[in-house]
């Protein structure tokens, strides 16, 4: 990538020519995301197939598509593993080949090896406070999924609890399920 400059606009960030390596904005500088390794793969494969099949004629799921929001009063643009986003807050006849205009409803993030919770915590509360409706964090090590939510404490769910959510009604599945079918030990 060419040398970047120090603080970059949010239009200037998404000018910015499309490379191998994918960025994020962050506090005007662009940040490059981790390249997912094998388990983060497979795990972003599972939650999009199980969530597709759930959100059909509801809404779109997107896997590391970018997303424009506010930080602490700033332009940001995450870019989460995955997200769903209902056809109520972008309507389905909106075509875009661009970042997703609006906060989705869920922005899923996986730990990856460099990463730590406490990390992915507060950028799960950054999500809420820019209009993410819920955000799961992932992490492979642990075998747990965390929901955070903006109007109650996280939940963590482990092994065979059931992962259920009111805001996704009727999808029901367990990290355990999540787990082996990503093929991690």
């Amino acid at each position: 990538m060419a040398q970047l400059k120090t603080q970059l606009t949010i239009e200037e960030f998404l000018a910015l020519p499309e490379e191998d390596i994918t960025y994020e904005l962050v506090d005007g500088e662009a940040k490059p995301k981790m390249s997912p390794k094998r388990f983060h793969s497979k795990l972003t494969l599972i939650l999009a197939l199980l969530l597709n099949q759930w959100a059909q004629n509801l809404g779109e799921v997107g896997i590391e598509w970018a997303v424009t929001l506010k930080r602490k009063g700033r332009d940001w643009v995450p870019v989460p593993d995955l997200l769903y986003i209902s056809y109520t807050r972008l309507n389905r006849n909106i075509v875009i080949d661009e970042a997703c205009p609006v906060p989705p409803e869920l922005a899923i993030e996986i730990i990856s090896p460099n990463q730590t919770f406490a990390e992915m915590t507060e950028k799960a509360t950054d999500y809420l406070h820019a209009g993410v409706l819920r955000v799961w964090v992932v992490d492979a090590k642990a075998k747990a999924i965390t929901i955070f939510y903006p109007d109650k404490p996280p939940h963590t769910t482990r092994g065979t609890d059931t992962l259920a959510d009111s805001l996704l009604e009727g999808i029901t599945f367990t990290p355990q399920d999540v787990f082996q079918q990503a093929g991690i030990p």
